[in-house]
C-alpha cells in the first residue's frame, strides 16, 4: 500500500510526487511515455515537447537573426554565415535529454518509485496500470493525484498528417519552411512564429479572434502587435480557417477574412488553437466525479469530490502553465501530509517568450475597468533605460497599475527585455501586498533594466526621474 500515487509525471506530477516523498509519503508516479530505448521518458510535455524545447529553438533562433542582421551595428561583421538546423535541432534535443534525465536522477535521490504505463482511478484508493505489454497492475494507495496532463487540439477544417502539425511537429521540422502558416496566435503560435520567421520563413498568422492578445494588458498586445509585424509576422485577425489539403510538398488552406474568402498555400501549417485536458480514461465511469468540458472539477485545494482524490495542472482549471501545475503539485502533497498549504491564484504570471519578451502579473486595465476598481497607471518606455539602450534592447515599457487610494499594486505588466524576470520582481512584491510607494523607497542596481520598474513605480506617483510623469 503506498501513501500516494501520482498519475502522469509532468511539471505537476513529478513535482507532486518529490514533495510527497519528502514529507515522509510512500510514493510512486505512473507514466506512460517511453523513449526510444524503451526506457521511462519523465518530464511530461513541458519538458520534452514544449516549454523547455520551444526556448531552446527561442534562444537558438535569436542569436542567428541577431548575428544575421543586427551585429555589423556593433562593429561586428560576419561574412558567409549559414544556418545549420540539424546542429540547432540536435542542441534542443540534448538539452531535453539532459533535463528529463536529471528527473529520474530527483526520484532516486528522493526515493520516488516509477513505472511505466497507462494509469486509470479504478476506485478511491486503486489505480490500474496499463503496461506496453497489455499487462495489467493495480496499485492500491491511500491518496491518489491524477495529474495526466493536455495535448494539442485538433481541428476539424485541419486534420494533423505529414504537412499539418501541432507544436509538437513544429519543434521538429528537417528544413527552414519558406512558407508557413500558423492557426492561432495564441502564446504558443506567436513563439512557434518567431522561431521560424527568424530562420527566413515566411509567416502567415490566421486568428479567428478580431483583437490581438485579449489576455494580456490593452497597451501590451498593441505595442506587441506593431513589433511582430515588423519583424515579420502577418497576423490575420479576424480570420477563421475553413479547410486546409494536404498536397504532396505543401497545404492549400481557406480562411475566412473579414467576410471574404481568402485562399492560400503553404510549405507547413501549424495548428496552435490550444489544447485540451487529458481526462479521457482517466477515471473509472463507476466514480462520482464530474468533468467540466473535460477539466476535472476540483475545490481551490485541488481536491476531487472523492476526498483521496486530488487532481492538478493542466487536467483542472486555470491556466496551462507548468509553474501553475507545479504549486498546485506542491499544495496537493502538503495537505495530504496534513501540512497548510495553497496556491494564490490572483498572482499567477504569464509569460511569451518571444523578443522582446512579453510578461504580466495581476490585474490588467480592462479587467479593472470591468471590476470598477479605481487604479493608477504608472509606465516608463525601455528607450529611456540606459541598459536597454546599451544592449540593444530599448522597444517595450514596463507598466504598474496601483489602487488609488491604498497605492497597493494591482497589477504590472512588462513588454522588453527580461520582461519574465521583472515581472518575477513584481510578483514577490506583490504576494507581500507591496504598494507602488514600497518599490520607489526600493534601491535598484545601476544600470540594470530593472530600473524600469522601479521608474514606473514613481511614475504612478508622478515622482519619476528619467522621464515626465503622466500617470492618470
Amino acid at each position: 500500500m503506498y501513501d500516494v500515487v501520482v498519475i502522469g509525471s509532468g511539471p505537476a506530477g513529478y513535482v507532486a510526487a518529490i514533495r510527497a516523498s519528502q514529507l515522509g509519503l510512500k510514493t510512486i508516479c505512473v507514466e506512460e511515455s517511453i523513449n526510444e530505448d524503451g526506457k521511462l521518458n519523465l518530464g511530461g510535455t513541458c519538458l520534452n515537447v514544449g516549454c523547455i524545447p520551444s526556448k531552446a529553438l527561442l534562444d537558438s533562433s535569436h542569436r542567428f537573426y541577431e548575428a544575421n542582421k543586427n551585429l555589423a551595428e556593433h562593429g561586428i561583421d560576419i561574412k558567409d554565415m549559414k544556418l545549420n538546423l540539424s546542429a540547432m535541432m540536435k542542441r534542443k534535443d540534448e538539452i531535453v535529454t539532459k533535463l528529463t534525465g536529471g528527473i529520474t536522477g530527483l526520484f532516486s535521490a528522493n526515493k520516488v518509485e516509477s513505472i511505466s504505463g497507462r494509469g486509470k482511478v479504478l476506485s478511491k484508493n486503486q489505480v490500474e496500470v496499463v503496461k506496453s505489454d497489455g499487462s495489467l497492475e493495480v496499485i492500491d494507495a491511500k491518496n491518489i493525484i491524477i495529474a495526466s496532463g493536455s495535448s494539442p487540439i485538433e481541428i476539424p477544417a485541419a486534420k494533423f498528417g505529414e504537412n499539418i502539425v501541432d507544436s509538437t511537429g513544429a519543434l521538429s521540422f528537417e528544413k527552414v519552411p519558406k512558407s508557413l502558416g500558423i492557426v492561432g496566435a495564441g502564446i504558443i503560435g506567436l513563439e512557434l512564429g518567431s522561431v521560424w520567421s527568424r530562420l527566413g520563413s515566411k509567416v502567415t498568422v490566421i486568428e479567428a479572434m478580431d483583437t490581438f492578445l485579449p489576455m494580456a494588458d490593452p497597451d501590451i498586445a498593441k505595442d506587441s502587435m506593431k513589433e511582430f509585424k515588423k519583424q515579420g509576422l502577418d497576423i490575420k485577425l479576424n480570420s477563421k480557417l475553413t479547410a486546409a489539403k494536404e498536397l504532396k510538398n505543401s497545404v492549400k488552406v481557406t480562411y475566412n477574412d473579414s467576410g471574404n474568402n481568402v485562399e492560400a498555400e503553404f510549405d507547413k501549417l501549424i495548428v496552435a488553437v490550444g489544447r485540451k485536458p487529458n481526462s479521457s480514461n482517466v477515471l473509472s465511469e463507476k466514480l462520482d466525479i464530474k468533468l467540466n468540458n473535460g477539466f476535472i472539477e476540483v475545490d481551490k485545494f485541488c481536491q476531487t469530490s472523492i476526498d483521496s482524490i486530488w487532481a492538478i495542472g493542466d487536467v483542472v482549471r486555470g491556466p496551462m502553465l507548468a509553474h501553475k501545475g507545479s504549486e498546485e503539485g506542491i499544495m496537493v502533497a502538503e495537505r495530504i501530509a496534513e501540512k497548510h498549504a495553497e496556491v494564490n491564484y490572483d498572482l499567477v504570471p504569464s509569460v511569451i517568450y518571444s523578443h522582446p519578451e512579453i510578461a504580466w502579473v495581476g490585474k490588467n486595465e480592462t479587467e479593472l475597468k470591468s471590476e470598477k476598481i479605481e487604479y493608477k497607471v504608472g509606465k516608463f518606455p525601455f528607450a529611456a533605460s540606459g541598459r536597454a539602450l546599451a544592449v540593444d534592447q530599448s522597444v517595450g515599457f514596463v507598466k504598474v497599475l496601483s489602487d488609488t487610494k491604498t497605492d497597493t499594486i494591482l497589477g504590472v505588466h512588462v513588454f522588453g527585455p527580461a520582461a519574465a524576470e521583472i515581472v518575477q520582481q513584481a510578483l514577490i512584491s506583490m504576494e507581500f501586498s507591496a504598494s507602488a510607494e514600497d518599490i520607489a523607497l526600493t534601491m535598484f542596481s545601476h544600470p540594470t533594466v530593472s530600473e524600469a520598474f522601479h521608474e514606473a513605480a514613481l511614475a504612478s506617483n508622478n515622482q519619476a526621474i528619467h522621464i515626465g510623469n503622466k500617470s492618470r
